[in-house]
């Protein structure tokens, strides 16, 4: 067990004058360009205590100053102690709040920032937790944080069969770190079957994408079912479907033929596996293929759907490339529409930071007009709660969905 102490701060930054605003305003980064000195001994991924220009106390991070982004704030409180006691606080809180707003067979445990422990990122599937850690003062602090979450587990019962580790993002390239996965503790069965929904899915948690499985649309897709279980639709297109899990909703409701289209074998095949896991081999199908190339041919083949669903990856994931993100998520819109029968559906989301709710708003609006659809929202959604939103924290709110009905201009 680690001192009390262990992680007391080393050394002092200080913030330039008229800097630091998104910081003061409830923020946790503290980019190299806003800091005048660092004053004090220190190593990467310490603690460090965080000053204004003049001396005013902002609270303690941990530092990195191969970073950009240099400083991960822990505490806005002044004299904070980040020890093991501190970490357990952080950890229980998170998953209290899970139990009060969701389902949690399988959440979203830790969502980084906007659980006030910046950097990393813990699933649940069933049995099984999923650690994501991009930061390297985290990464120090990733083995007490595993440990406090299943202690307070326990606690409720659970009882936590196999910690995997997903920190393979690229990222952590610019935090001087590796990329790595592999158990933390005993090895396990990776491939995990869930239930979210009524929808049984098998994830595989060491091979899917990102943790295994996207679980920030769990209430979008059951918006989808819900919507498909009253239209009782003949014919649903879900694009982008990775593991069919959009597909596979649509189908439990009733959909009498659902394609799921996705560009990858590996997650089409294991689509597949689902639909069988589900009993929906029947009505519901997949292919493998770009869903630019896909598209088009529909419409020349005249095909129209009760239902279009586009779920696409990031287009996106800096402000650099923008604009062409914006012509993507115009093309697949524009097309999803016009391969709408006249007064059915359109659920659509980017799941880019940098696509904002105004940009994404916009750009829907300019397809609509391309190809003389109106549309009638039905409703708008983000990301579950699991995934919650931190006002002041902008990374933390990124997933935006529509279903709107479509109709013809008459």
């Amino acid at each position: 067990m680690e001192t009390r102490n262990e992680y007391s701060p080393k050394a002092i930054v200080r913030i330039r004058k008229g800097q630091g605003r998104s910081l003061k305003a409830g923020g946790a980064w503290i980019y190299d360009n806003e800091i005048e000195s660092i004053n004090g001994a220190f190593e990467n991924g310490d603690m460090v205590t965080v000053e204004d220009f003049d001396g005013y106390p902002l609270g303690t991070g941990y530092i990195n100053t191969r970073s950009r982004l240099t400083v991960r704030m822990m505490s806005r409180r002044k004299d904070t102690v980040i020890d093991s006691d501190f970490l357990e606080m952080r950890v229980r809180n998170a998953w209290d709040y899970r139990k009060a707003v969701t389902d949690t067979s399988s959440c979203r445990v830790i969502f980084g920032e906007a659980d006030f422990l910046p950097g990393i990122v813990i699933d649940k599937f069933s049995d099984v937790l999923v650690v994501e850690s991009l930061a390297l003062g985290i990464d120090r602090l990733k083995p007490v944080i595993v440990d406090k979450l299943r202690k307070v587990m326990a606690e409720d019962g659970i009882a936590i069969r196999g910690v995997y580790e997903r920190s393979d993002a690229k990222v952590r390239l610019q935090e001087g770190m590796e990329r790595h996965k592999g158990f933390i503790g005993d090895a396990f069965d990776t491939k995990v079957e869930i239930l979210e929904n009524g929808v049984r899915y098998m994830v595989d948690v060491e091979d899917g994408q990102k943790t295994g499985f996207f679980l920030d649309q769990k209430y979008n897709r059951l918006a989808v079912q819900n919507l498909c279980r009253r239209i009782k639709p003949e014919q649903v297109l879900d694009c982008f479907t990775h593991t069919g899990s959009f597909a596979l909703n649509a189908g439990l409701a009733g959909s009498a033929h659902v394609l799921g289209v996705d560009a990858s074998e590996l997650a089409v095949n294991q689509a597949r596996e689902n639909a069988a896991l589900n009993g929906l081999t029947e009505q519901v199908q997949f292919e493998c293929a770009d869903v630019f190339d896909l598209l088009p041919r529909l419409e020349q083949e005249g095909r129209k759907y009760d239902v279009v669903i586009l779920d696409p990856p990031a287009f996106t994931k800096s402000r650099n490339s923008i604009k062409n993100a914006v012509k993507g998520y115009r093309e697949i819109n524009l097309r999803g529409m016009k391969l709408v029968k006249d007064g059915g559906y359109l659920a659509t989301c980017s799941c880019s930071h940098f696509m904002d709710p105004e940009l994404f708003t916009k750009t829907i609006r300019e397809a609509a007009g391309n190809v003389h659809k109106r549309l009638r929202q039905v409703e708008y959604r983000t990301q579950a709660a699991d995934h919650p939103i931190l006002w002041a924290a902008d990374e933390s709110y990124y997933l935006k969905f529509y279903i709107f009905q479509v109709c013809d201009e008459k």
